[in-house]
């Protein structure tokens, strides 16, 4: 009977329909003959299964975990979601290709067993939610729908950590300098500190993959190979957020991707350089936000929403257009600075890097064989375009 309710809300049609349909199969289910505990364990082993379907479907518990939030009408769909990733991996073995970042958006969402028993499931997730058997039940079969609904992604690669190499103490305080940096960039109050501290970071960074990729040597595939991870784009603004992201991709080597419709970028890289992009991207995107909200504060654009979203959209545009040449400026740097002084074991660094550059650009080629460019919108707010350039050069690179 489950499967047969399941396939009658799935195929029901947005909105109305599909309402009318899970209240229909709630009401079965909660009158269902074989009794409250068998179907509760045989909803939640369906949650599992489609979860499952959408670990082969390519996606990642973080990434599913964002869509239900972004699309669901309402919130409540996100819990019994995490609850199936929770069962799911009880279940275990982990998908083929999980990695420790898996693990770690598992412990971020917070997906852990916390039910008595799978026949107890439903009662026990009424009692969380203070609602009857019948709402939870209708609850947890639209989320099943959306989960049923979602789309196939390109399945990320996984390149193997280098044999026999493990992370250096060397490189484990220079992440250590770099994440203290951004740290203090986002607890000052001052802009230009803020900036300067942002851009030694970066060098850092740039310093750091030189490091990595000497040391992989000349082969391409010998640091393990090019692979992605995905990033999350939040609204609003999520078209000048994607632009940031894809500003500090490009200054650590990097690929980035914007997939508009599922809320997320796909960033193309080797270890290093995208552990880099994510550290300075997270930092960025909270100062840029910053100065956004004390801009607009200042503009005094209160009480005109729409001139409001405009100065806002510009700004973080502008931001993102300024940031890419300060960083791609410090990563130049750092790389004429290795070349220059580092002897006769840089001497290969420029084919070194030319060949990782290769590797980057075609493993994205393979990942998404058909892009196409962004077209921004909303870029008619000349204050908010001066203001986002001021905000993203007020310190000189290399300073601080």
């Amino acid at each position: 009977m489950l499967g047969e309710v399941l396939g009658v809300v799935r195929y029901a049609a947005d909105g109305g329909p599909a309402e009318d349909a899970a209240e229909a199969g709630a009401s079965r289910l909660a009158a269902a003959p074989e009794g409250g505990e068998a179907v509760s364990a045989a909803v939640l082993r369906a949650a599992t299964d489609a979860v499952r379907r959408c670990w082969a479907g390519g996606w990642e518990p973080a990434d599913l975990e964002r869509i239900i939030r972004r699309d669901a009408t309402d919130p409540a769909h996100v819990g019994p979601v995490v609850d199936a990733v929770a069962a799911d991996a009880r279940r275990g073995p982990r998908p083929p290709g999980a990695t420790d970042r898996w693990d770690a958006q598992l412990r971020q969402l917070g997906a852990e067993v916390w039910w008595p028993s799978d026949g107890g499931y439903l009662d026990a997730l009424a009692a969380r939610r203070r609602t009857t058997r019948f709402e939870t039940v209708y609850t947890v079969l639209l989320a099943l729908r959306a989960l049923a609904r979602l789309p196939r992604l390109a399945p990320l690669p996984t390149a193997p950590p280098p044999a026999a190499r493990t992370a250096s103490p060397g490189a484990s305080r220079a992440l250590g300098r770099i994440r203290g940096l951004l740290a203090k960039a986002e607890a000052t109050d001052y802009a230009e500190e803020a900036e300067a501290l942002s851009a030694k970071a970066q060098e850092l960074m740039a310093r750091h993959s030189i490091d990595e990729a000497l040391l992989a040597g000349a082969d391409a595939t010998a640091g393990g190979g090019p692979t992605a991870i995905r990033i999350g784009i939040e609204g609003p603004y999520e078209q000048a957020k994607a632009l940031l992201l894809d500003a500090v991709a490009t200054a650590n080597r990097c690929q980035a991707v914007w997939s508009a419709d599922v809320g997320f970028s796909t960033l193309v890289g080797y270890g290093p350089d995208l552990e880099a992009a994510e550290l300075l991207y997270t930092s960025l995107l909270l100062q840029a936000t910053t100065a956004m909200h004390r801009a607009a504060d200042a503009h005094h654009t209160r009480g005109r929403a729409r001139r409001t979203r405009d100065f806002r959209q510009t700004f973080l545009v502008a931001y993102a257009d300024r940031v890419r040449a300060r960083l791609t400026a410090a990563t130049e740097t750092a790389t004429a600075e290795a070349t220059a002084t580092g002897g006769a074991a840089t001497g290969d660094l420029l084919p070194v890097l030319a060949a990782r550059a290769l590797a980057v650009e075609e493993t994205t080629g393979t990942l998404f064989p058909d892009t196409t460019p962004v077209r921004l919108r909303g870029l008619n707010d000349a204050e908010g375009w001066h203001q986002g350039r001021e905000a993203a050069d007020r310190a000189r690179l290399g300073e601080g």
